[in-house]
């Protein structure tokens, strides 16, 4: 029997928690369903850009940048949403922009508002529809300084001048922005595909990959269900959130939303953390008597600093080809995918710079750290014994995309998982593959970041 030198107690909680899991990741692969794509805002924050950079774009350089008016283009994008379903951001957008009646401004219009600087608008867009030569003052509209390219929209429906505050300096910086959104994703992929292509012919050449030594944890199979069933789900992700939430509404009653949002991410992922990470601790100290920090129980291999460092970039360009093609394959294959993970929604649209700071923390040290411990460090070399290395990569690797419950992006995380898990064993160390896996978020951090306008 497979349990037959397992303690009875051991294999009920493993299947309590297996059950658990089941239905939690279940419920949360269904539930991300719900939630939209974020590739929709990435979209239109990017052509908001172009609009805000157009009189600092070179001419000869245009071509490359803006194929269509960018207005248009948003005005198409948003033309596709049931009004209904828009933000209230985009239902303005779309009444100020619209040149047609489909849009005709009445004053029932302005009960799809909460906001009650757009109903204030609103009314002003329904005066001009009434009477063409209205023309208010530019001083009414001040409050919507903060959103320079909402306020670029209303400068040219009521016809006054915004220079103001799109200036050339700032236009300037949007243009930077765009050259960045638009190359930096370039040359990692020119850079990525040469390195792929390399390593491949390579592992070719040389007709095996070159694996380095796995030292796994004495470990069974049931102390896996109990980490990633148990610890990462059933107490990470089911029993800590009581406790992380609570906490931050205690002490978050006098602060932004923003930065109560982002403290709740922070402390969540910190209460989620704990109790797979005791358990580790728990699983070590059985098998060895004592736990000391001295030790390098999971392989992280830090020295030479350098090298460790040079295979997680190398590690991370390799796959970003790969990780992008499936999702550009994704996004062929089905059209308005839903799914994205919440997260880089609010790093989308946060304006909180101490936020910023909490999310960035989060997303790119505590996120690829905590994972890479869990994943690829105790996970990974456990199943590379029982089942071969190639196998221990491809389920590692499936239940670590699944982990992340967003449906829409299973297919790139399964790609990335399987090069977080080839980086660390080609490389024999585990910090090579939390350095990729920090690179990887820290890019997409890097460009929501730019996408802010």
């Amino acid at each position: 029997m497979i349990f037959k030198n397992i303690p009875k107690t051991k294999v009920l909680l493993a299947l309590i928690s297996l059950t658990i899991t089941f239905f939690v990741w279940q419920q949360g692969l269904r539930d991300s369903l719900s939630r939209p794509s974020v590739s929709f805002d990435i979209s239109q924050k990017e052509k908001e850009i172009s609009e805000l950079a157009v009189q600092s774009i070179p001419k000869n350089l245009k071509k490359f940048f803006i194929t269509s008016d960018p207005v248009d283009e948003i005005n198409n994008a948003l033309s596709q949403v049931p009004f209904s379903e828009l933000t209230e951001r985009n239902k303005l957008i779309k009444v100020i922009s619209s040149e047609s009646n489909e849009y005709k401004i009445e004053k029932s219009l302005s009960k799809e508002f909460k906001n009650k600087n757009y109903k204030l608008l609103i009314n002003e867009i329904e005066k001009k529809s009434s009477n063409n030569s209205y023309k208010p003052n530019s001083d009414k509209f001040d409050f919507f300084k903060n959103d320079r390219f909402l306020y670029h929209l209303i400068s040219i429906k009521f016809d006054f001048d915004d220079s103001s505050l799109i200036t050339k300096s700032f236009s300037s910086k949007m243009f930077i922005k765009i050259l960045a959104i638009r190359l930096i994703p370039l040359l990692t992929i020119l850079l990525g595909s040469i390195l792929a292509l390399k390593t491949l012919w390579k592992a070719l050449s040389l007709k095996k990959f070159g694996w380095k030594d796995i030292k796994p944890l004495d470990l069974e199979l049931i102390d896996m269900v109990l980490l990633i069933a148990g610890g990462f789900v059933v107490l990470g992700e089911v029993v800590s959130p009581i406790f992380s939430i609570s906490l931050v509404e205690i002490f978050s009653k006098n602060i932004s939303n923003e930065l109560s949002q982002s403290l709740k991410i922070f402390f969540g992922y910190l209460f989620m953390a704990i109790p797979p990470l005791l358990i580790v601790y728990y699983q070590i100290k059985s098998l060895n008597g004592e736990f000391t920090f001295k030790k390098d129980y999971l392989q992280f291999n830090f020295l030479p600093i350098k090298d460790a460092i040079i295979q997680g970039i190398k590690g991370w360009l390799t796959i970003v080809p790969f990780v992008l093609l499936i999702s550009l394959i994704m996004n062929s294959l089905i059209d308005n995918q839903n799914g994205s993970n919440p997260l880089l929604e609010i790093v989308l649209n946060n304006n909180n710079y101490l936020s910023f700071i909490l999310l960035f923390i989060t997303t790119t040290l505590l996120a690829p750290l905590f994972e890479e411990i869990i994943f690829r460090g105790i996970l990974l070399p456990t199943l590379s014994i029982n089942f071969g290395i190639i196998l221990g990569i491809i389920v590692s690797a499936f239940i670590f995309a699944l982990a992340h419950l967003s449906l829409g992006e299973m297919p790139a995380l399964f790609v990335l998982g399987i090069g977080l898990g080839i980086t660390r064993i080609s490389s024999g160390s585990l910090f090579s593959s939390v350095i990729m896996h920090s690179l990887w978020n820290g890019l997409t951090f890097l460009n929501l970041f730019l996408l802010r306008t």
